[in-house]
């Protein structure tokens, strides 16, 4: 029998006090919701997925290919990671957490996706921060468990280019951090981004002074708590094919 509230895991990571809740909202006939909380803050509710969603859907749609390699920065609950393995065209996935509870959330079953990941050949879990691997000056990602070159990178770990959980991370959106991502994708390559806030103008100049395009798509989804629509924003930027 499932508790109204259950706090499923409480854990300390370096950012700050983690948790993962599952709970019955009563305006939504008893419903489960899964949330993730970063000390005060709600990082996630499984109740909003379809920017996640949509992220891989609209990237991997761009890429070019019968076998794509894709890294995912950001684990979260697992909906970008899950909706890349439904594509049948994706070879290998590899996603990137900084946070061994998250990973570890999924490893041991305690939130819906968890053995779906966990259980597909094509993806791997690594404990890594994304940004620093990213924001590397080597050409590739150079590391043990991820692919030097890809053809897609999907981020979702920020609430948005300008509001980062981590000040830390402000280097990545930059022009030399943006290029040495670039450097890491093939020819051709797509990088994706999920955002909290409305399309940012001067974020999408940034990305074009470092991809060839970019472009930002709004995804509306219904808010059953206030009745009507709320959004996200996922920006698309292409790599030179040469």
């Amino acid at each position: 029998m499932l508790l109204d509230f259950e706090e499923l895991d409480y854990q300390q990571t370096p950012l700050g006090d983690i948790s993962l809740r599952r709970r019955a909202e009563p305006r939504l006939e008893g419903k489960i919701i899964y949330e993730v909380k970063l000390r005060d803050e709600f990082l996630m509710s499984s109740l909003f997925t379809e920017a996640e969603i949509q992220l891989s859907k609209l990237a991997l749609a761009e890429c070019e290919g019968k076998e794509l390699d894709v890294v995912v920065g950001g684990l979260g609950l697992g909906y970008t990671a899950f909706t890349a393995l439904e594509n049948s065209f994706v070879r290998s996935l590899k996603v990137i957490d900084v946070m061994k509870p998250v990973i570890d959330w999924h490893r041991r079953g305690l939130v819906p996706l968890g053995k779906q990941l966990v259980s597909d050949p094509r993806c791997s879990l690594v404990h890594g921060d994304f940004f620093a691997i990213a924001s590397s000056s080597e050409g590739g990602f150079e590391h043990d468990e991820l692919p030097s070159h890809v053809h897609a990178v999907l981020l979702d770990i920020d609430h948005s280019p300008t509001h980062w959980l981590n000040p830390g991370n402000g280097d990545f959106y930059t022009v030399d951090g943006l290029r040495n991502l670039s450097d890491k994708l093939l020819p051709a390559g797509i990088f994706g981004l999920w955002s909290d806030d409305p399309p940012d103008m001067k974020f999408i100049d940034l990305l074009n002074s470092v991809f060839e395009s970019s472009t930002a798509h709004l995804v509306t989804f219904p808010n059953p708590y206030t009745g009507g629509e709320s959004s996200n924003t996922v920006y698309l930027s292409h790599k030179r094919k040469t």
